[in-house]
């Protein structure tokens, strides 16, 4: 097995966390809840993910071409993403604001939030990148490796099963709170090709997950807990036990992955555990200090352990599953009714 050492770092190895059996998350409000998985959860009525619907989005976020921070694609559709979730019931708000990059050229952030039952203090987060990588540079034909990516799975996939989940949702309603977070400037890290990639290669992966975190931090913002999903839709996509997720958020991975073997996608959702990966869960976790997990694919490529299609000219609608879309955006579906009972 082969670990890339580069974006979305993977430290080969797991240990053991020290969660306890039973481990509480408290929302804002002092609420408590228990996110113990038994072998069999009892499922409440939930309603069905549309795959189809969440395969539009991935088309159209592709439709406007590769998603580099500053161009005009990426403003347009920022926009896009904007008018679709107001469209879904949710109130937008931005963070906007210019990062360094691993040149130490400016990198304009923009960050979007799309809160659902925005007056619920009780609350919890579910956030995905929309950015797309400024290099295919990990793509077998070197000649690519100055392309931009379309980023149909990695980008595209984790805003459009976020949008579905809005468009269910408000449909319905829930008696507490979603704060949907679209991260941007999360794949512009050091390039494989760059000459000297110095001491602190990593600092320049996930940076508006990590300027957002300290914003939220600073002013107070509280969720139950955060689910971060990054490369959902590929086919053949299994998603392991991430090596961070289950030392901030153990009982939260074992209750999602119990959820998706009883709703028969064990397939996609394997009892395997994985290394430890650097992605936007991982500010959310260790400065906003709210327990969040990764849900992202794993498996036994020569070419990426992320699948054969990462930071590639392939990673386009044509390479995404609609049963893996399904098979997240189902189960996620699943764990928040469940959660409204």
């Amino acid at each position: 097995m082969k670990f890339l050492k580069q974006h979305k770092n993977l430290l080969i190895g797991c240990v053991c966390c020290g969660f306890t059996a039973t481990t509480f998350f408290s929302s804002c409000t002092g609420k408590t809840k228990n996110t113990e998985a038994p072998d069999t959860i009892a499922l409440a009525p939930a309603p069905i993910f549309v795959a189809d619907s969440a395969m539009a989005y991935i088309v159209a976020q592709c439709n406007f071409g590769a998603r580099v921070p500053g161009c005009t694609a990426h403003q347009d559709c920022g926009d896009w993403i904007v008018k679709k979730f107001q469209e879904f019931g949710c109130e937008v708000s931005e963070l906007r604001t210019t990062l360094t990059g691993y040149d130490r050229q400016p990198l304009p952030c923009r960050n979007l939030q799309a809160r659902l039952n925005p007056d619920a203090a009780d609350r919890i987060l579910i956030s995905a990148h929309w950015d797309s990588r400024a290099w295919a540079d990990n793509d077998p034909d070197e000649k690519n490796h100055r392309t931009p990516v379309i980023a149909a799975n990695d980008g595209a996939s984790g805003v459009a099963v976020m949008l579905e989940l809005a468009r269910i949702i408000q449909e319905t309603g829930l008696n507490y709170g979603i704060d949907f977070i679209c991260f941007d400037v999360e794949d512009q890290g050091t390039p494989q090709w760059a000459e000297e990639l110095g001491d602190d290669e990593d600092h320049f992966w996930c940076l508006g997950s990590k300027h957002w975190a300290e914003q939220a931090f600073a002013i107070g913002y509280r969720a139950r807990y955060g689910i971060n999903l990054d490369m959902v839709g590929g086919r053949g996509a299994r998603f392991a036990m991430e090596g961070f997720s289950r030392q901030y958020a153990q009982n939260l991975v074992s209750l999602i992955w119990h959820l998706a073997a009883q709703l028969g996608f064990s397939e996609q959702f394997p009892f395997e555990k994985s290394g430890y990966v650097t992605d936007d869960h991982l500010p959310i976790n260790q400065i906003a200090k709210i327990p969040c997990i990764d849900i992202i694919p794993h498996n036994d490529s020569v070419t990426s352990s992320f699948g054969p299609t990462w930071h590639t000219v392939n990673d386009i609608p044509e390479q995404i599953d609609p049963h893996v879309l399904r098979a997240v955006g189902q189960t996620l579906i699943q764990l928040i009714y469940n959660d409204n009972e």
